[in-house]
C-alpha cells in the first residue's frame, strides 16, 4: 500500500522530477517517464484517487483482476485501496491525476462526497469515449496541468476549481448511466454503506448533530453486523483497517476545518468528538506532523 504517488515511484526506481511532493495532488503525462515499451507496472494498492485520461495508447488496465482496454478515448478512475496495475504496448499521451481526500476537502469543497457519489463507488469501470467528447476532458485536465507547473501563487485554489469542472463533466457523461449501488456481491456493498456513513457521520459532527465519534462497533451496527466480521471485510477489500479509514478521516475533516474555516482549534476538536483540546492537537501533530495552529498558518500562507 503506498501513500503517495512518490512514494510508489521511488520504490519502483521511477523518475520523481515530476511530482511534488509538496502537494497532495500530482498531474503529469505518463510518457515523459520514459519507460521502454512494452511496459508494465506492477501490482499494488494505492491510498489516493486515481485519474487516468487515455488520448494515444495502446495497452490494457487492471483492477481487482477486471481487465479494461486501453485505447485512444479511454477514461478510468480508481479510488484507494484497490489492486491496480496497467500495461501499456503503445503509449504517447495518457494524463494521469492523483490526489489524496485531504486535497479534495481542502480544495474542492468539504461535501465533496455528496455531490460526487461516485468517488465512493467500489468499482468504476474505464469507459471509451468519442473523440468530441475526449476533446472536452482534454480541455480540462490540459488546464489544470499548465497550472500545475506555473506555479501561482493561487495554485492550489485554481487546481481545486478546475477540478471540479472536470468532475462536473465525468458526472455529465457518465453519473447518469452507472449505478452506482450494484457493486457486484454482499462484500463491495458492506464497502460501500461503511463509506456512506463514515462520510455522513463526520457531516453530522461538523453540524453538531452528533457528539462522540463512532466507534468500530458503530459501524458493525448499522449494518447488523459483527464488528470482527466488518472489520475483515473492510481490511480485505481496500486494503486499510478499519482503524485507519477512521483515523484518515478525521484528519482530513481536521485539515478541511483549518483551512476553509475561522473557527478556533479548541471548537473544531469538540466538533469532531475530542472531549479535550489537547487531545485533539495530540492526535493532529501525530498523523499530521504539524500542530493545528502551524498547519493553519501554513495552509493559508501565499505560495512562494
Amino acid at each position: 500500500m503506498y501513500q503517495t504517488l512518490q512514494e510508489q515511484y521511488l520504490h519502483l526506481g521511477l523518475p520523481v522530477d515530476l511530482i511534488d511532493a509538496q502537494l497532495e495532488f500530482t498531474i503529469f503525462n505518463l510518457s515523459d517517464l520514459h519507460q521502454p515499451l512494452p511496459f508494465a507496472s506492477p501490482v499494488s494498492r494505492l491510498n489516493f484517487f486515481v485519474f487516468g485520461f487515455v488520448k494515444s495508447a495502446q495497452g490494457r488496465y487492471i483492477i481487482d483482476e477486471q481487465q479494461f482496454p486501453m485505447q485512444p478515448g479511454t477514461i478510468y478512475f480508481t479510488n484507494p485501496g484497490h489492486y491496480r496495475s496497467f500495461e501499456f504496448t503503445a503509449l504517447e499521451e495518457v494524463y494521469l491525476i492523483t490526489l489524496s481526500e485531504s486535497f479534495l476537502k481542502e480544495n474542492v469543497h468539504a461535501d465533496i462526497f455528496a455531490e460526487f457519489p461516485f468517488l465512493l463507488v467500489e468499482t468504476f469501470p474505464a469507459l471509451t469515449v468519442s473523440p468530441e467528447v475526449f476533446a472536452e476532458f482534454e480541455r480540462l485536465y490540459g488546464q489544470i496541468h499548465h497550472e500545475y507547473v506555473a506555479r501561482s501563487p493561487f495554485r492550489q485554489r485554481l487546481i481545486g476549481h478546475l477540478f471540479v469542472a472536470l468532475l462536473l463533466k465525468l458526472k455529465e457523461h457518465f453519473g447518469l448511466h452507472y449505478n452506482a449501488i450494484y457493486e457486484g456481491n454482499r462484500s463491495s456493498a458492506i464497502v460501500r454503506s461503511f463509506k456512506l456513513l463514515l462520510e455522513k457521520h463526520y457531516r453530522d459532527l461538523e453540524q453538531g448533530l452528533a457528539e462522540q465519534v463512532f466507534r468500530v462497533q458503530d459501524y458493525a451496527e448499522a449494518q447488523h453486523l459483527h464488528p470482527n466480521y466488518l472489520s475483515n471485510v473492510i481490511k480485505t477489500k481496500t486494503g486499510k483497517a478499519i482503524g485507519t479509514w477512521i483515523a484518515e478521516k478525521n484528519i482530513a475533516e481536521a485539515k478541511s476545518l483549518l483551512q476553509n474555516s475561522a473557527i478556533s482549534v479548541k471548537e473544531i476538536a469538540y466538533r469532531l468528538g475530542f472531549a479535550e483540546p489537547a487531545h485533539f492537537s495530540n492526535y493532529f501533530k501525530k498523523h499530521a506532523h504539524l500542530s493545528p495552529s502551524f498547519y493553519r498558518k501554513q495552509s493559508q500562507a501565499p505560495a512562494s
